[in-house]
């Protein structure tokens, strides 16, 4: 069993930037496909970005390209999320999520282990 634990969620004003973190145990992380979905009020979960098992290919959604990161430390078996340019419309709970699958912009079906969540608001 995969457990994920996010931190670095917060209150920031638009334009500005916040990072998240989240941190593995219970598997080896190299042998994981980690990513970001978020769900805002009354919206279903979305993708957000994903990472490969190395790190070498990240993907993104159109909403977020050009503003955020996705990396990862394989030896600290911790993946972050760097968000520049912050809009009032990322306002969401993020989550982690982790795979042996690579989890990309068109993963079918969703991935098989989660964190609790971190709240990120952007106030205008």
């Amino acid at each position: 069993q995969v457990q994920l634990v996010e931190s670095g969620g917060g209150l920031v004003q638009a334009g500005g930037s916040l990072r998240l973190s989240c941190a593995a145990s219970g598997r080896t992380f190299s042998q994981l496909s980690m990513g970001w979905f978020r769900q805002a009020p009354g919206k279903e979960r979305e993708f957000v970005g994903g990472i490969s098992w190395g790190g070498g290919s990240t993907y993104y959604a159109d909403s977020v390209k050009g503003r955020f990161t996705i990396s990862r430390n394989n030896a600290k078996n911790t993946v972050y999320l760097q968000m520049n340019s912050l809009k009032p419309e990322d306002t969401a709970v993020y989550y982690c999520a982790a795979d042996a699958k690579l989890i990309h912009t068109t993963m079918v079906g969703l991935p098989n282990y989660w964190g609790q969540g971190t709240q990120v608001t952007v106030s205008s």
